[in-house]
């Protein structure tokens, strides 16, 4: 019976002791071997603690380009929507002076003309007739003014009465108004008295009044047309206006001639450069807000009529900050990132950010002043970030 309780003891002692060997081999801190540590600081392998490790082959295949970011001054911009449109000093609506048939179109809507080009011809009663007044009243004075010269003879004679002399005087008076008359109802027209050679005097050709592109057509081929009724619309859009709308606490700081830039939907990720041409002296009284106009080249006509803008107008106000560009910044695990530069490491590091402007972001913190900043190649490293966290979780 002694035997067997000291049997029991001794078999109790050994299971604590194999027990505790168990826990003190998993509780023991994990020592990474050699091998592991020089696999994790080979260049362009996977992600250090430092970052992403380069070599600089593989920094110039991925086109990283670094700058070192410093506290600047920045000119603020006044961020408003708006809509572009013509210049309206190179925009015409073109109609015809007088009412006529349309007898020939010679251009079609999306057509470049020159100015002076011809658009259409008319043909109209209304011209025949001044022309053909205009041409008698001519005929007319140069009778009168024979018959008056006769007559100025003949009295030097004593041989006509005196009355005769000044009736015919007279009529030659009536004669040079009348000349006069049909002469200015000619100007208003805008044509001349007489029609081109082998042409009827009925026939009116309406031309361009400058050069642009035709824009909208509403003449029809045979169709009668009212005097004055709008027949083409011609416009240069080699500039174009874009037209906002600005709050009464924002007029201060927006002046004529300050720098703007737009930027369209149809065209992601371009600027447009412009100025600011006009600024509203009244004010709406529903909407608190002045008009103002932004002027923009257009010399590829990529900016069409129509499209609505977002506007960046600079203002007088200027601030300090570390900006860096936009396409240095990305979006990481749901966090604005920006990668910073250590020798040939690419360390992820979060940011806040703030105002952009023309390309650029205000970072407001997670960056100091000095720091090399990846602002080209950033979605390489991102890529090259993801696809060795993908296979550590593996």
């Amino acid at each position: 019976m002694f035997r067997s309780r000291s049997t029991f003891f001794i078999s109790t002692i050994a299971f604590v002791i194999l027990v505790a060997g168990m826990a003190t081999a998993y509780l023991a801190p994990k020592v990474a071997t050699p091998s592991n540590e020089a696999h994790k600081a080979e260049p362009g392998n996977p992600e250090t603690h430092e970052g992403i490790v380069l070599s600089a082959d593989e920094i110039r295949r991925a086109g990283i380009k670094i700058e070192h970011i410093e506290t600047k001054e920045y000119t603020t911009a006044l961020a408003a929507f708006g809509t572009i449109g013509p210049n309206r000093n190179g925009f015409a609506r073109v109609s015809a002076p007088v009412a006529g048939r349309l007898v020939k179109i010679a251009v079609d809507v999306g057509a470049q003309v020159q100015a002076g080009a011809l658009l259409a011809v008319l043909e109209s009663p209304e011209l025949a007739e001044a022309r053909t007044g205009y041409l008698q009243n001519q005929t007319e004075l140069e009778l009168a003014r024979l018959n008056l010269e006769r007559a100025q003879k003949l009295s030097t004679d004593g041989s006509i009465a005196q009355k005769d002399l000044l009736r015919t005087r007279s009529d030659y008076e009536r004669a040079r108004a009348a000349l006069s008359a049909s002469e200015a109802r000619l100007a208003t027209l805008g044509v001349a008295g007489a029609a081109p050679d082998g042409t009827s005097p009925a026939l009116l050709a309406v031309n361009a009044p400058l050069a642009g592109t035709v824009v909208e057509r509403t003449a029809v081929l045979g169709e009668y047309a009212q005097a004055y009724q709008a027949l083409f619309t011609v416009a240069d859009l080699s500039t174009v206006w874009v037209e906002t709308n600005l709050y009464d606490r924002d007029l201060a700081q927006v002046v004529v001639g300050a720098p703007a830039s737009i930027t369209v939907s149809a065209y992601p990720g371009q600027r447009f450069a412009g100025k600011v041409t006009y600024v509203g002296n009244i004010l709406d009284k529903d909407t608190r807000t002045a008009v103002a106009r932004v002027e923009v080249a257009n010399s590829d006509g990529r900016l069409r009529p129509g499209l609505f803008a977002n506007v960046d107008i600079e203002t007088a106000l200027h601030r300090a900050a570390l900006r860096v560009p936009e396409n240095a910044v990305v979006l990481l695990q749901g966090q604005m990132t920006v990668f910073v530069a250590d020798d040939d490491a690419f360390e992820p590091r979060p940011v806040e950010v703030g105002d952009r402007q023309n390309g650029m972001v205000v970072v407001t913190s997670g960056l100091e002043p000095g720091d090399r900043v990846v602002v080209s190649g950033v979605y390489a490293l991102k890529a090259r970030l993801l696809k060795s966290q993908i296979g550590d979780s593996h």
